[in-house]
Protein backbone atom coordinates (compact mmCIF):
# COMPACT_ATOMS: atom_id res chain seq x y z
CA UNK A 1 0.00 0.00 0.00
CA UNK A 2 1.50 3.14 -0.90
CA UNK A 3 1.85 6.84 1.41
CA UNK A 4 -1.37 7.84 -0.03
CA UNK A 5 -3.03 4.70 0.75
CA UNK A 6 -2.03 4.85 4.21
CA UNK A 7 -3.40 8.13 4.66
CA UNK A 8 -7.03 7.62 3.19
CA UNK A 9 -7.08 4.48 5.45
CA UNK A 10 -6.60 6.71 7.99
CA UNK A 11 -8.74 9.33 7.34
CA UNK A 12 -11.49 5.99 6.96
CA UNK A 13 -10.58 4.99 10.12
CA UNK A 14 -11.01 8.21 12.14
CA UNK A 15 -14.28 9.07 10.79
CA UNK A 16 -15.47 5.82 11.91
CA UNK A 17 -14.07 5.95 15.64
CA UNK A 18 -16.90 5.49 18.15
CA UNK A 19 -19.21 8.13 19.15
CA UNK A 20 -18.74 10.72 21.23
CA UNK A 21 -19.03 9.55 25.05
CA UNK A 22 -22.17 11.83 25.94
CA UNK A 23 -24.46 9.77 23.79
CA UNK A 24 -23.18 6.80 25.83
CA UNK A 25 -23.53 8.47 29.08
CA UNK A 26 -26.96 10.04 28.38
CA UNK A 27 -28.49 6.53 27.70
CA UNK A 28 -27.58 5.26 31.36
CA UNK A 29 -29.65 8.40 32.98
CA UNK A 30 -33.53 8.03 33.03
CA UNK A 31 -35.39 9.37 29.66
CA UNK A 32 -37.66 12.15 31.58
CA UNK A 33 -39.71 12.35 28.78
CA UNK A 34 -40.68 8.34 28.58
CA UNK A 35 -41.09 8.68 32.68
CA UNK A 36 -44.27 11.24 32.78
CA UNK A 37 -44.99 9.63 36.57
CA UNK A 38 -41.40 11.10 37.68
CA UNK A 39 -41.74 14.21 35.48
CA UNK A 40 -44.63 15.04 36.93
CA UNK A 41 -44.24 14.18 40.40
CA UNK A 42 -41.05 15.80 40.63
CA UNK A 43 -42.84 19.12 39.28
CA UNK A 44 -44.91 18.96 42.74
CA UNK A 45 -42.24 18.36 45.03
CA UNK A 46 -40.32 21.17 43.39
CA UNK A 47 -43.44 23.43 43.91
CA UNK A 48 -43.93 22.42 47.52
CA UNK A 49 -40.05 23.08 48.07
CA UNK A 50 -40.86 26.19 47.13
CA UNK A 51 -43.71 26.99 49.05
CA UNK A 52 -41.53 25.34 51.90
CA UNK A 53 -38.63 28.14 51.00
CA UNK A 54 -40.83 31.03 50.34
CA UNK A 55 -43.63 31.03 52.11
CA UNK A 56 -45.11 31.91 55.37
CA UNK A 57 -42.73 30.45 58.12
CA UNK A 58 -45.83 29.86 60.10
CA UNK A 59 -48.23 28.52 57.49
CA UNK A 60 -45.28 26.00 56.12
CA UNK A 61 -45.04 24.54 59.48
CA UNK A 62 -48.87 24.27 60.06
CA UNK A 63 -48.93 22.32 56.79
CA UNK A 64 -46.32 19.84 57.45
CA UNK A 65 -47.40 19.15 60.74
CA UNK A 66 -50.83 18.27 59.36
CA UNK A 67 -48.89 16.18 56.74
CA UNK A 68 -47.01 14.30 59.45
CA UNK A 69 -47.59 10.25 59.22
CA UNK A 70 -47.36 9.92 63.34
CA UNK A 71 -49.95 7.76 64.96
CA UNK A 72 -52.11 11.24 65.82
CA UNK A 73 -52.39 12.12 62.38
CA UNK A 74 -53.01 8.30 61.11
CA UNK A 75 -55.50 7.51 63.24
CA UNK A 76 -57.62 10.44 62.49
CA UNK A 77 -57.53 10.66 58.69
CA UNK A 78 -55.04 8.06 56.94
CA UNK A 79 -55.75 8.57 53.77
CA UNK A 80 -55.47 11.95 53.90
CA UNK A 81 -52.04 12.17 55.77
CA UNK A 82 -50.36 9.36 53.99
CA UNK A 83 -50.98 11.51 50.55
CA UNK A 84 -49.83 14.77 52.19
CA UNK A 85 -47.31 13.17 53.39
CA UNK A 86 -46.04 12.13 49.76
CA UNK A 87 -46.42 15.63 48.74
CA UNK A 88 -43.44 17.32 50.54
CA UNK A 89 -39.16 16.23 50.15
CA UNK A 90 -37.49 16.94 53.39
CA UNK A 91 -35.21 19.95 53.07
CA UNK A 92 -37.15 21.59 50.56
CA UNK A 93 -35.82 22.56 46.86
CA UNK A 94 -32.20 22.50 48.59
CA UNK A 95 -32.79 18.85 49.41
CA UNK A 96 -30.39 16.10 47.45
CA UNK A 97 -33.51 14.26 47.45
CA UNK A 98 -34.97 16.18 44.52
CA UNK A 99 -32.37 14.54 42.09
CA UNK A 100 -31.74 11.12 43.73
CA UNK A 101 -35.60 11.00 43.08
CA UNK A 102 -35.92 11.51 39.54
CA UNK A 103 -32.66 9.26 38.69
CA UNK A 104 -34.56 6.23 40.53
CA UNK A 105 -37.69 7.22 39.78
CA UNK A 106 -37.17 8.08 36.16
CA UNK A 107 -34.72 4.94 35.91
CA UNK A 108 -37.53 2.68 37.14
CA UNK A 109 -40.23 4.18 35.27
CA UNK A 110 -38.21 3.69 32.17
CA UNK A 111 -38.02 -0.03 32.74
CA UNK A 112 -41.17 -1.03 34.71
CA UNK A 113 -43.80 1.73 33.65
CA UNK A 114 -45.35 4.58 35.46
CA UNK A 115 -48.30 2.77 37.45
CA UNK A 116 -45.75 -0.06 38.30
CA UNK A 117 -43.34 2.37 39.77
CA UNK A 118 -46.42 4.27 41.38
CA UNK A 119 -47.20 1.14 43.05
CA UNK A 120 -43.56 0.23 44.05
CA UNK A 121 -43.25 3.71 45.51
CA UNK A 122 -46.99 3.61 47.56
CA UNK A 123 -46.31 0.06 48.94
CA UNK A 124 -43.01 1.31 50.38
CA UNK A 125 -44.18 4.62 51.48
CA UNK A 126 -47.06 3.20 53.17
CA UNK A 127 -46.17 -0.11 54.07
CA UNK A 128 -42.96 1.27 56.12
CA UNK A 129 -44.83 3.86 57.63
CA UNK A 130 -47.60 1.61 59.19
CA UNK A 131 -44.95 -0.77 60.33
CA UNK A 132 -43.38 1.79 62.63
CA UNK A 133 -45.89 3.77 63.50
CA UNK A 134 -48.31 0.65 64.76
CA UNK A 135 -45.67 -0.30 67.17
CA UNK A 136 -45.71 3.05 68.33
CA UNK A 137 -49.46 2.70 68.88
CA UNK A 138 -49.23 -0.18 70.64
CA UNK A 139 -46.15 0.91 72.91
CA UNK A 140 -48.22 3.96 73.98
CA UNK A 141 -51.13 1.72 74.79
CA UNK A 142 -49.57 -0.65 77.17
CA UNK A 143 -47.59 2.21 78.83
CA UNK A 144 -44.21 1.74 77.52
CA UNK A 145 -44.13 4.69 75.76
CA UNK A 146 -45.40 8.50 76.98
CA UNK A 147 -48.34 10.12 75.04
CA UNK A 148 -46.23 12.74 74.02
CA UNK A 149 -44.98 10.04 71.66
CA UNK A 150 -48.38 9.63 69.36
CA UNK A 151 -47.21 13.13 67.93
CA UNK A 152 -43.85 13.78 65.82
CA UNK A 153 -42.92 15.68 63.27
CA UNK A 154 -42.54 13.16 59.97
CA UNK A 155 -43.55 13.45 56.62
CA UNK A 156 -41.64 13.04 53.33
CA UNK A 157 -41.33 10.98 50.22
CA UNK A 158 -37.66 9.16 51.31
CA UNK A 159 -39.56 5.79 52.25
CA UNK A 160 -41.37 5.45 49.32
CA UNK A 161 -37.88 6.57 46.94
CA UNK A 162 -35.74 4.00 49.27
CA UNK A 163 -38.06 0.88 48.28
CA UNK A 164 -37.82 2.22 44.57
CA UNK A 165 -34.01 2.23 44.58
CA UNK A 166 -34.00 -1.19 46.33
CA UNK A 167 -36.35 -2.64 43.19
CA UNK A 168 -34.18 -0.85 40.41
CA UNK A 169 -31.31 -2.88 41.82
CA UNK A 170 -33.42 -6.22 41.59
CA UNK A 171 -33.41 -5.08 37.29
CA UNK A 172 -28.76 -5.06 37.42
CA UNK A 173 -26.79 -8.20 37.01
CA UNK A 174 -25.39 -9.76 39.79
CA UNK A 175 -22.63 -7.77 40.89
CA UNK A 176 -24.12 -4.49 40.17
CA UNK A 177 -26.82 -5.48 42.07
CA UNK A 178 -25.61 -5.82 44.83
CA UNK A 179 -22.76 -3.23 45.06
CA UNK A 180 -26.45 -1.24 44.51
CA UNK A 181 -28.01 -2.68 47.58
CA UNK A 182 -25.04 -2.36 49.46
CA UNK A 183 -24.60 1.09 48.50
CA UNK A 184 -28.10 2.11 49.78
CA UNK A 185 -27.59 -0.05 53.06
CA UNK A 186 -24.17 2.40 53.91
CA UNK A 187 -26.01 5.50 52.86
CA UNK A 188 -28.83 4.68 55.42
CA UNK A 189 -26.36 3.29 58.16
CA UNK A 190 -24.31 6.64 57.75
CA UNK A 191 -27.57 8.91 57.49
CA UNK A 192 -28.42 7.20 61.14
CA UNK A 193 -24.97 8.03 62.56
CA UNK A 194 -25.71 11.95 62.07
CA UNK A 195 -29.57 11.62 62.85
CA UNK A 196 -31.22 11.08 66.49
CA UNK A 197 -34.15 9.15 64.84
CA UNK A 198 -34.30 5.75 65.35
CA UNK A 199 -38.01 5.09 63.91
CA UNK A 200 -37.03 6.61 61.02
CA UNK A 201 -34.09 4.69 61.01
CA UNK A 202 -36.28 1.53 61.17
CA UNK A 203 -38.01 3.21 58.27
CA UNK A 204 -36.23 3.31 55.68
CA UNK A 205 -34.64 -0.18 56.42
CA UNK A 206 -38.19 -1.54 55.96
CA UNK A 207 -38.54 0.44 53.15
CA UNK A 208 -35.70 -1.25 51.61
CA UNK A 209 -36.45 -5.06 52.33
CA UNK A 210 -39.46 -3.61 50.54
CA UNK A 211 -38.40 -3.03 47.66
CA UNK A 212 -36.15 -5.92 47.58
CA UNK A 213 -39.36 -8.14 47.67
CA UNK A 214 -40.47 -6.62 44.50
CA UNK A 215 -37.52 -7.50 42.40
CA UNK A 216 -39.67 -10.31 41.27
CA UNK A 217 -42.51 -8.57 40.52
CA UNK A 218 -39.82 -5.82 38.67
CA UNK A 219 -38.50 -8.33 36.56
CA UNK A 220 -41.18 -9.58 35.05
CA UNK A 221 -42.43 -5.87 34.39
CA UNK A 222 -39.21 -5.11 32.86
CA UNK A 223 -39.18 -8.23 30.23
CA UNK A 224 -42.99 -7.56 29.61
CA UNK A 225 -41.52 -4.32 27.99
CA UNK A 226 -38.87 -5.47 26.87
Amino acid sequence: MTSEDEEKGLAMTTSASPAPVWPRLRSLLPDLTAAPFTLCYSLILLGTGLYAHLGDPRTVHALLTVSSTDVAHLSQRPLLTLLASGLWVVGGITSPYLVVFLLVLGALERRVGGLRTAGVFLLGHVLATLLTEIPVAASVAVGQLPDSSLRRLDYGVSYGLVACAGALAGLLPPRPRWALTGGIGAVLIAGSLVRADPLTDWGHALALLIGITCWPYARRAAQRRG
